[in-house]
């Protein structure tokens, strides 16, 4: 079988997760280019006092964060950067809708073995789409699972723009069709997110359980609130370091993960936290854990950054285990961790 390089598997590429300052660090260059042209008498005699350049910033900060606070969170391409087909992958298009009408897309891969052991409904990042997000489950059916994916409204073939309450529209909507599709059991389907899709993953099961009781769920790397990761992000970032907390109260903490993670029990949970992770640290999936009921198990996995634990074979090895013994109706499964240090070996489909 020939290798697949994908550069942004794993970690490889470059990684938007979650939220992303990126825009207004360029921004703020710009910003001192012009504070340091030579000015004309007529300039400097109508510029504003020193005092008030501090107020002039923080209300420059307080426009651009307000004006555009939830797209700090999503960062869509429409273009498919690489076709499954190419790596042998068989693969199905999915369109539906999401209750407020959005048409969305999403792929099937069916098990690569006689019979499925059961199904895996995959919610990806905040970045790109399906075609790049495909590698964190295309091993999978060679495994004996079903995968169903879709892409966020604004990602990849979904129309639409993406916003909180659109992300969770399209999440519960993709969970309905695959419960509907006619090769997968919802009886033996199991969630898995990661980063922001793990965060939505969680609030949307949680809230849906008359909808869907998946026999598990599989959280890497999520963020405990929408809010605590944006004061985070700006308190690493030295223009807004003294704003974060007000700032951050710009954005809205509706879909907090953390407010709702209780719900998920008697649902089994497992969540992963890379301890290396500087895009989300692991302390958000300890603050996830401290509030989950049980059945709930941690792995955190040692020398791992953002995205990359299932790159090592022992760490895949129980994430498959795991998912045997959940469908055998052992709720502990997840209770053994893997063992040893974190050693990539990404997978091949």
């Amino acid at each position: 079988m020939a290798t697949v390089k994908i550069r942004r598997a794993y970690g490889y590429g470059k990684d938007y997760d979650e939220p992303n300052f990126d825009g207004f660090a360029k921004n703020r260059h710009t910003c001192w280019s012009v504070m340091q042209r030579p000015r004309t008498t007529e300039q400097a005699q109508s510029a504003p006092p020193l005092f008030a350049v501090p107020i002039i910033l923080v209300m420059v900060a307080v426009t651009v964060l307000f004006s555009g606070c939830q797209g700090l969170f999503f960062y869509p391409s429409a273009e498919h950067y690489w076709d499954p087909a190419d790596a042998g992958l068989v693969y199905q298009d999915v369109f539906f809708e999401a209750p407020d009408g959005t048409r969305l897309h999403g792929w099937f891969l069916p098990a690569r073995t006689e019979e499925p052991l059961g199904s895996v409904f995959f919610v990806h990042g905040n970045a790109q789409n399906v075609s790049t997000h495909v590698t964190a489950v295309w091993w999978l059916p060679r495994e004996g699972f079903n995968v169903f994916m879709f892409d966020y409204r604004g990602f990849g073939r979904s129309q639409g723009r993406p916003t909180f309450d659109g992300v969770h529209l399209d999440t519960e909507a993709a969970m309905e069709t695959a419960t509907t599709m006619a090769d997968i059991d919802p009886e033996r389907l199991i969630v898995f997110g990661q980063s922001l899709g793990a965060s939505v993953a969680i609030t949307t099961v949680a809230r849906r359980k008359d909808m869907i009781m998946p026999a598990g769920v599989i959280a890497e790397s999520p963020f405990a609130s929408y809010r605590g990761i944006t004061r985070e992000k700006l308190a690493g970032f030295w223009p807004t370091w003294a704003l974060q907390h007000p700032l951050s109260w710009l954005i809205s903490d509706e879909y907090a993960p953390v407010d709702s993670i209780a719900e998920l029990s008697p649902i089994p949970l497992l969540l992963i936290v890379a301890e290396d992770d500087r895009t989300i640290p692991p302390h958000h999936g300890e603050l996830l854990f401290e509030a989950a009921g049980e059945p709930r198990h941690l792995w955190r996995i040692e020398g791992a950054r953002h995205n990359q634990p299932l790159a090592d074979p022992d760490v895949r090895r129980r994430f498959v285990e795991t998912m045997r013994g959940w469908l055998g109706g052992d709720l502990d499964a997840a209770s053994l961790p893997p063992a040893g240090p974190w050693q990539p070996q990404p997978p091949q489909p």
